[in-house]
């Protein structure tokens, strides 16, 4: 995509999405930012015309999945989180979902994902298998675990 006209309507159409996409899987700001750039950047350069923006989206949070793996793996990435990641700008998140917010962000990645892409952006098990490349079933077990790894936090905290 290198009219930039496109990339921008890209950025503010899918912008947000993707960078929640990232900041659900790699757990810092910083990180996040660094994902959403990757991914633009990426989009800029690549020559894949898009259908629709169905496609463009799917696209969009298949590269974004990747960019965090290749994060996770790189020797740079860290688990600790930055001192200005805990600063006073970040969104407060209502009392009444603190908990469970805190217990999906101690799934691991895989169920977290999972979680994410059906619950926060809506979208169907064949629909989340064709962009995480795994059977339906796959993600219908990811759903299962994660829910029931959540009650039994949930109801421990309680």
């Amino acid at each position: 995509m290198k009219d930039k006209t496109a990339l921008c309507a890209a950025m503010d159409a899918h912008g947000d999405m993707v960078y929640r996409l990232a900041l659900c899987r790699l757990g810092t700001k910083s990180d996040a930012e660094d994902v959403y750039q990757d991914v633009f950047l990426r989009l800029f350069r690549d020559d894949t015309v898009f259908r629709d923006d169905h496609h463009l989206k799917a696209w969009l949070i298949r590269v974004t999945v990747n960019c965090c793996t290749d994060l996770h793996r790189s020797a740079w990435f860290q688990k600790s989180a930055p001192l200005e990641e805990w600063s006073a700008d970040t969104a407060p998140v209502p009392e009444d979902y603190a908990d469970l917010w805190n217990a999906v962000a101690a799934l691991p990645e895989e169920l977290r994902t999972v979680i994410y892409l059906h619950y926060v952006e809506g979208y169907q098990t064949d629909e989340i298998a064709s962009m995480l490349r795994c059977r339906p079933a796959t993600v219908r077990t990811r759903l299962h675990r994660a829910r029931n790894k959540l009650k039994l936090k949930l109801e421990e905290d309680t």
